[in-house]
């Protein structure tokens, strides 16, 4: 049976009058604070453990105003690649002492429910990734004095940071390529029409397209799924026997367009050259080993962190609007045929 003094619920004040000391010194230790004596310190934190005390964070937070929580808005999580950002961005707020409440938005602009959710955790900044921020939204998250910083993407003279790779320049290398190895028929299948990416994508493969006077390119608007990119190809070659080569705007497009063009019974490259964008895990698996753009993930990831934490503690001064470079990884999709 546990003792009574286990029973109870035992407060800062508690530890505070066994160990002699004022409360906002318990509160200074527990908090990583190194302005108390050692033997202050290490009395502190002997009574805490006989009575069994843990601070609350929620409730320090609704003192303080200032919580250790960050909140991840994204949509696509099953995209491998927003997996894989949201177990970096874990890694890297957990070593700063933070933890994250996670939001997997249905829907492309983060909702009502969305924001009053954060609002209630009394997050201390926001990380937006594959979602818009609406107007409304940002002004409430501006009026309770959370940081926002929007990840993979960017708003045209917004009042908060984005970080993001230059999908422009690197659609217009991904397009010297496949002009350089001699492709003359184009297709790119897209996510939705709206988004930076999309826009940033189609406008540095088309003006490298018309740098060449190469005017034949199919455009075909996808979601960023497999299964998009899948029937998106299935249309595009039951209209146009042609094309020599397809851009898929993100990896999973360019898988699915992989796997539609054998279903059809024609090869890649062989027949049809493929290009993706993220360069994922799955694109050096042996079956696809697709020639993909590989964004700069880490870079990314620790100057979005980097920001929101200026933010949060005052140190950023205006907003930044940063882009990434990233290279291009050639496996075996793409055909030499000139």
């Amino acid at each position: 049976m546990q003792s009574d003094k286990h029973k109870k619920q035992y407060t800062s004040e508690d530890v505070a009058r066994l160990a002699g000391v004022s409360q906002s010194t318990v509160s200074r230790v527990f908090a990583g604070n190194m302005g108390v004596s050692e033997k202050k310190r290490k009395k502190i934190l002997e009574i805490a453990n006989e009575l069994n005390y843990q601070p609350n964070a929620h409730a320090r937070s609704l003192i303080t105003r200032k919580s250790k929580l960050i909140g991840i808005v994204m949509r696509r999580i099953r995209n491998p690649f927003y997996s894989a950002v949201l177990e970096i961005f874990h890694a890297r707020f957990s070593a700063l002492g933070y933890n994250l409440i996670f939001i997997n938005s249905d829907n492309e602009e983060i909702t009502e429910s969305e924001i009053s959710k954060l609002l209630e955790y009394n997050v201390a900044g926001v990380i937006v990734s594959d979602a818009i921020l609406s107007p409304e939204a940002e002004a409430r998250f501006k009026r309770h004095g959370i940081a926002i910083v929007l990840f993979n993407r960017y708003v045209e003279h917004a009042d908060y940071s984005a970080v993001f790779c230059d999908n422009y320049l690197a659609a217009k290398q991904i397009a010297r390529y496949l002009v350089e190895t001699g492709h003359r028929s184009f297709a790119f299948i897209s996510g939705p029409q709206d988004t930076s990416i999309t826009i940033d994508r189609l406008r540095g493969f088309r003006e490298v397209l018309a740098d060449k006077n190469i005017t034949d390119l199919l455009v075909e608007s996808g979601q960023y799924t497999y299964e998009s990119g899948f029937k998106a190809t299935q249309e595009l070659l039951t209209r146009n026997k042609s094309i020599d080569c397809i851009f898929g705007g993100n990896d999973v497009i360019a898988l699915g367009a992989m796997d539609a063009i054998r279903l059809i019974g024609m090869k890649v490259p062989d027949d049809i050259s493929v290009v993706g964008f993220d360069n994922i895990l799955m694109t050096g698996w042996f079956s696809y080993m697709l020639t993909t753009w590989e964004q700069p993930l880490e870079e990314m990831v620790d100057t979005t962190v980097s920001l929101l934490i200026d933010d949060i503690t005052n140190k950023l001064r205006k907003p930044q609007t940063l882009m990434m470079k990233g290279h291009l990884i050639i496996r075996n999709t793409v055909k030499v045929r000139s």
